[in-house]
């Protein structure tokens, strides 16, 4: 039994990029053809042109904050979908809400969210019967776990949420291969079964998502005989990363380009540094998403995994970066840090403390720049006050002494 889903996860790293620049090209050139957002945000892009990562950096962002916004002044989608009901050239076959609230089409191709790969590296195959815990009510996460199972040539039970004790014994008589839900439900379910006297030896694996994994849950469901991994997906742009045997780190999806930015920007961080994931899906007909900021944070990881294969790894969740706070009754924006940062070429890195002194915030503006810089304080103090509206101090480190952490708004104000 293979243990790749395809030949793609083992492929040379620069065939992967070379084919993957080749898809992009086309997605580009397909979502400004057919949806009204990408005609305005790709009008001055030649999607021939995009021959390098350096080159996509250069397209603006779409954030799921801005989405939202974008969605109540153009429906359903924002003018994002190429895909929807009615007159709409493509047929969307479902329809999903998020918190925001924020909609999502799903379309007709086969696991369209392409989560069967992450499912197989967890040890799913086909002819196994899948629990899923996943949501059905109002998200996609119900149905995007079963397209992929389904694609994978497995069963699914639809579990859903809720009703712990009717889960336990569904999973005693239907003896069921895997789980697939969120890890503090799963947790909850087998202590219910403890509780109950109910043994379900037939669960062996599980994929989870939704939610954090701790060290200390994945050794409880080992010692029970359970083996689990992890995927970050989203409603938005499907499976984004996904866990495998290796155990270091999870591995990109085949089907899209990640990047890893610094928050509030589009631009690139150093490799190794923690930024905001940005997904571009290579072959989406229905809902094109480029450059997509998921608000999330992470860091690449540099070497190939010991499982074989060889796309880029990241190291999972590591916060928000939407890190916008309010400082004297004033919204301060992680993209205006960025602002300041750009106005003084010789900052090589810039992060903002909120705290408070004597009873009121106060804003300290920590950069890192060489030891022989020009620039002086009071001039950088005069751009956070042009920027921000706010007056702001200043402080100076050397090169790599601020944390990579991913902050660039760090509020520290005690909140009673």
């Amino acid at each position: 039994m293979s243990d790749h889903f395809d030949t793609l996860e083992t492929r040379d790293p620069e065939l992967r990029e070379r084919a993957q620049l080749a898809q992009l090209r086309a997605q580009l050139a397909y979502a400004r053809a057919s949806t009204s957002a990408y005609a305005k945000l790709l009008a001055d892009v030649e999607p021939a042109a995009i021959t390098s990562r350096e080159a996509l950096a250069r397209i603006p962002v779409v954030r799921k904050s801005e989405l939202v916004e974008l969605q109540k002044t153009a429906r359903p989608f924002g003018g994002f979908a190429a895909s929807g009901w009615g007159s709409e050239r493509r047929r969307a076959v479902l329809v999903f809400a998020s918190p925001g609230p924020l909609y999502e089409p799903e379309g007709e191709a086969a696991d369209y969210w392409r989560l069967a790969r992450a499912l197989f590296a967890a040890g799913f195959r086909g002819g196994d019967l899948v629990h899923n815990c996943f949501s059905y009510h109002f998200t996609p996460g119900g149905a995007m776990l079963e397209s992929g199972a389904r694609a994978l040539g497995c069963t699914v039970f639809r579990g859903g949420i809720g009703q712990t004790e009717q889960q336990v014994h569904a999973m005693a008589e239907l003896r069921p291969d895997g789980y697939v839900g969120t890890p503090s439900f799963l947790k909850i379910i087998l202590e219910k079964a403890d509780e109950l006297g109910v043994r379900l030896p037939s669960l062996r694996k599980a994929l989870l998502s939704g939610e954090a994994f701790p060290a200390s849950l994945r050794e409880a469901l080992t010692a029970r005989g359970i083996v689990a991994y992890q995927v970050y997906a989203s409603a938005d742009v499907g499976s984004i990363a996904y866990e495998s045997p290796g155990r270091e780190g999870l591995i990109v999806d085949e089907g899209v380009l990640v990047e890893i930015v610094r928050p509030g920007t589009g631009d690139p961080v150093a490799p190794g540094e923690v930024g905001e994931v940005v997904v571009t899906e290579l072959v989406n007909f229905d809902y094109p998403l480029i450059r997509f900021g998921t608000g999330d944070l992470s860091a690449a990881m540099a070497g190939v995994s010991p499982c074989g294969r060889s796309n880029m790894r990241i190291k999972g969740w590591l916060g928000r970066a939407d890190q916008t706070t309010k400082v004297k009754g004033m919204f301060v924006h992680p993209s205006q840090v960025a602002q300041i940062a750009r106005r003084h070429a010789e900052i090589l890195k810039a992060r903002l403390v909120v705290d408070t002194a004597d009873g009121a915030d106060r804003m300290t503006l920590h950069v890192e720049m060489a030891d022989n810089r020009t620039t002086s304080a009071e001039a950088i103090i005069a751009s956070i006050r042009e920027i921000t509206k706010l007056r702001g101090e200043i402080a100076f480190h050397s090169p790599g002494k601020l944390p990579n952490d991913g902050k660039v708004i760090d509020d520290k104000r005690a909140y009673t």
